[in-house]
Formats: C-alpha cells, structure tokens, sequence
C-alpha cells in the first residue's frame, strides 16, 4: 500500500513538473505589446514626416499634412498620394544631394524613427487600399534599421548606408500596380555587402489578396528565421536570416508613385492601426 502511494506520489510529481515545463514553454512563446497606434490623433511621440526622394518616385513627399496628405480621421490614418494639377517645387533631396524636379504628385511618408524603434519581436499593421488598383501606385508598409544615414539624421550614430547591417530592410507590404490587382509582396532586402547594393527579389514572394479589405500584415522574427503573416496565417518565411537583421528598427508607411504613368485625383492607403509586440 505503502509503495502504491510512493509510485503514485513520484507520477503525479512527474506530470506536474511535464505540465509547468509546457506551460514555462507556452508563456515564452507569448507576445506582449510593447506599442500600438490606433490613430485617435497623429501621435509626434509615434511618428514623424520623412521627406526623401529614392527609387526614381515621381512624387514630393510633403509635412505637416499638407494637401491632407495623411490625414487622420474617424480612428484612421489615411496616407495619400494626390494629383494636385500643378507642378510645385520640392525639397525632396535624393542620397546624392540631387533635390527632387517640380512635380504635380504630392505624397504622405511618416516613419517612427526616434520616436519608436524596437529589436527583433513582432510588427503588424492593419490596413486596405481605397479603390482599384493602377499602373504606377506604389503604397509600401516597412521596416528599416535605425542606423540608416538618409534623411532625417537626428543622431551621431545614423551613418550606415543601405541596406548594411545597421541600415536593413524588411518590407511587411507593398503593392505594385503596374503588375496587376490583387497581390502584394513581402520580404527582405538582402545586403550584397556595399553602400546600395541590394537584392530586391531573391528573398520575398508574391501574395494574393483583396486590397480593398482590411488585412493584417506582419512580419516576426521566430528564432533565426523572418516569418511573414496574412491575417495571422504564415505565407512566407525567411529562413535562417532574422539574426542578419540585430539591429534595432524603425516602421515606415507611404504612398510612392513610381512611373510616369499619369494619373488623376487620390491613391489612399487605409491605416487602422500599428503595433510592435514583444515575447512575454
């Protein structure tokens, strides 16, 4: 009887030290917000303007809301790019020093650069894009490290060119109209080891969805490997390269245009809301 009771004691010791080690497992495996925006209001501490020219875009990216370019109403925030008619002056300046020509498209980018950056964990944001897809619309939700040398340099130590380690890339979405409605790609940029040599299309992948919905998108580092989210369900994964991005980094939302194809009136990408979690 004795013995039973013995044997008894050691088992039950035995699948609770099993259950609490599960338990120990499903806990570090939690995610913990460490930041959201919701944009009631346009946060400064969250956000601010990010006014450069790259890629060749055809539009001036411009501050302080101005032409409502990102504008926050309703518990959104709605970054745009707007044929204004008219050709304007811009102080967009490239990493050349070139300043960007006169243009009519004038466009919202904010990055929380200095405001909020994070290492490694987990970013989503939630958002659409109004209307029908077209030629030219480049609306882009990003990650890029906080030691970037390109405009604003705020701090001594944001002197690392693209896409060196220090200055990496990660994009969560962007959406090229001139390849068609309906997808969008996610992936790094990989670093060919100098100053704007970057392999775009190597490590990302296209994904069907409809735009026009709300969708989540998110990308999180699952130990070494980048695994990027549609709606909480995994449809790529950089495998074996999340440790290629130590850095801490900072999120960007914008709306390029990025041909000469014309256009008329407002492209507008829908932001809902944006977080950053952490592992409990």
């Amino acid at each position: 009887m004795i013995k039973n009771i013995f044997i008894h004691g050691v088992v039950s010791l035995i699948c609770i030290s099993i259950s609490y080690g599960f338990s120990s497992i499903l806990n570090d495996d939690e995610w913990k917000v460490d930041f959201f925006d919701d944009f009631d209001t346009f946060d400064h501490n969250n956000w601010q303007d990010q006014r450069i020219w790259v890629n060749n875009e055809k539009q001036c990216y411009v501050p302080d809301n101005q032409y409502n370019t990102r504008e926050v109403s309703d518990g959104t925030l709605k970054i745009k790019l707007i044929n204004i008619e008219d050709n304007i002056v811009c102080d967009n300046m490239d990493k050349y020093g070139n300043q960007h020509p006169k243009t009519p498209y004038v466009a919202g980018r904010i990055a929380s650069k200095n405001r909020k950056e994070f290492i490694k964990g987990k970013w989503t944001a939630r958002l659409r894009i109004h209307g029908e897809s077209q030629a030219s619309m480049f609306p882009a939700w990003w990650i890029l490290g906080a030691q970037n040398n390109e405009p604003p340099v705020q701090e001594s130590n944001e002197n690392i060119c693209w896409p060196l380690t220090g200055s990496g890339e990660i994009d969560i979405f962007e959406h090229h109209g001139d390849f068609g409605d309906g997808h969008y790609t996610t992936g790094a940029i990989k670093s060919l080891g100098e100053c704007n040599k970057g392999d775009w299309w190597s490590l990302r992948t296209s994904v069907n969805t409809s735009l026009g919905d709300f969708n989540e998108y998110s990308v999180e580092w699952q130990d070494s490997d980048l695994v990027y989210r549609l709606n909480g369900e995994e449809v790529y994964r950089n495998e074996g390269l999340g440790d290629n991005y130590p850095e801490p980094m900072f999120a960007i939302l914008n709306f390029a245009k990025i041909t000469d194809t014309p256009m008329k009136g407002e492209w507008v990408m829908e932001v809902d809301w944006v977080k950053h979690e952490k592992r409990s």
